[in-house]
């Protein structure tokens, strides 16, 4: 009796095993690498031949020429791909608090005679801690630090951003958002 129900339930696991832990995620990896090949790879940025970062991976980047992303909470260093995590740290956590008003500081520091009210996103991690993308407003709120660093027209920053300005998905789906490094890459003139 006891093989009668054991022998169908191993092999039942087997055969799942295999489906379920084998051949299912070939398949979908073999229709991902054929109908979205560059974000299969990891919607990789190549320059010069030279890997210079993910579109779907936030980048820290401190230097004032450049816009800044959101910060990143993830272990055990800033923007660490292979521990996506947020804080955890509820809005009356002292440890927040702190974190906030720290990235606030460098914030104006960087930039003293911006009077401007800092968008959130740039003082708060997101949830994974490694958000590539900004609103337009944290864009904005940059954008005279970066021109100032770089030595050009406003004008001709605002410009970078209004076309490097993703729109809500199908029209109605998320907000607006920039990708941060290839905003900084066309401010180098690589993209």
């Amino acid at each position: 009796m006891f093989t009668r129900f054991v022998r169908p339930a191993v092999s039942l696991l087997l055969v799942m095993t295999v489906l379920l832990g084998i051949v299912y995620p070939l398949v979908i990896t073999g229709i991902s690498i054929v109908t979205f090949p560059r974000e299969a790879k990891g919607s990789l940025i190549l320059k010069d031949g030279r890997l210079v970062g993910s579109t779907l991976i936030g980048q820290g980047f401190a230097d004032p020429k450049y816009f800044w992303g959101r910060p990143s909470a993830t272990t055990p260093q800033p923007y660490n791909g292979t521990a996506s995590t947020g804080s955890n740290l509820g809005p009356l956590n002292p440890a927040l608090i702190d974190a906030v008003k720290a990235n606030a500081k460098a914030l104006h520091d960087a930039d003293p005679d911006n009077k401007q009210l800092i968008p959130v996103e740039l003082v708060t991690a997101s949830a994974s801690g490694l958000d590539p993308q900004i609103s337009p407003a944290g864009a904005r709120y940059q954008v005279g630090r970066v021109a100032r660093a770089r030595g050009i027209p406003a004008a001709q920053v605002e410009a970078l951003i209004a076309a490097h300005t993703q729109g809500r998905l199908l029209g109605f789906i998320g907000e607006p958002r920039i990708n941060v490094l290839e905003l900084n890459l066309a401010l180098d003139g690589s993209l």
